[in-house]
């Protein structure tokens, strides 16, 4: 399967702008067969707690984004924000994959709120996972600070051979981004695709390092890499399902204790 990683410098805030660039990049690679295009992590808006403007109930931007779809003749995995619901008005972070012919294939809303950040107190944190197929692939997505949490990668990569991980994720905590990437990779032999941001958003410097690394933990070499003049890149990679075979010849799935996992305590001595 050919996808390709819209490493974008987005506007912040700016729905409209952002939107542009993406129709830019779906131009720019129009002739490259792609069949899957992933974007970062609140595409259109930057990584905001200002919900009042970036939240939406009326599914503005998926329907938006299952035009493009179509016109485009691709899939695209994007981010943006749901318009809370609950008592408290907390939002979601949503990523959402929709098919060449507009349809929503996955949609997955942010297990951890970053904390850190105060994400917290603006977005609550969703309860399930998500899987879909799509071409020769199981496809599974958690978003950026999920990175972080292991359990999730087991657990989805019993059916998912291929997880998305959109992100926000800054520069000064690049090296974390890149070791984590490789670790849930290895540690679940599936392959994981890393879509971060670019430049200076929000006085927040991000460096990118989107990639793509196979189930036994090597960074996959693209094989087109486009510049934008407006900040934006984009990497093309070809990947072949070979994830059945790689199990099959080390099967350190199979030697797991996921019973013992859920029951286990530590004793003193």
């Amino acid at each position: 399967m050919r996808i390709a990683l819209a490493e974008m410098h987005m506007v912040w805030e700016d729905k409209q702008k952002n939107t542009d660039k993406l129709l830019h990049i779906l131009e720019g690679i129009k002739d490259k067969n792609v069949q899957l295009l992933l974007c970062p992590e609140m595409t259109f808006t930057g990584f905001s707690m200002h919900t009042k403007q970036t939240a939406e109930a009326d599914f503005e931007t998926v329907n938006k984004i299952k035009e493009f779809s179509k016109c485009y003749n691709i899939a695209i995995g994007f981010g943006w924000v749901k318009k809370g619901e609950d008592e408290k008005g907390l939002c979601e972070n949503h990523y959402t994959v929709v098919s060449n012919q507009g349809d929503v294939l996955l949609d997955y809303t942010k297990l951890h709120p970053f904390s850190y950040s105060g994400e917290d107190k603006y977005f609550k944190g969703g309860d399930s996972l998500s899987v879909c197929s799509l071409g020769e692939f199981c496809l599974g997505v958690s978003i950026c600070y999920d990175l972080r949490f292991p359990e999730i990668y087991q657990i989805m990569s019993n059916v998912a051979d291929f997880i998305v991980v959109p992100a926000n994720w800054p520069e000064r905590r690049s090296d974390a981004w890149l070791t984590l990437l490789c670790a849930r990779a290895i540690e679940n032999q599936c392959y994981i695709a890393g879509i971060n941001c670019r430049g200076t958003i929000n006085e927040i410097a991000y460096s990118g390092n989107s990639t793509v690394i196979s189930p036994e933990g090597s960074v996959i070499l693209p094989v087109f890499d486009l510049s934008f003049s407006d900040g934006d890149k984009v990497f093309i990679y070809d990947i072949k399902n070979d994830v059945k075979n790689i199990r099959e010849a080390f099967p350190t799935k199979k030697d797991r204790r996921p019973e013992f996992y859920k029951k286990a305590f530590l004793s003193k001595s």
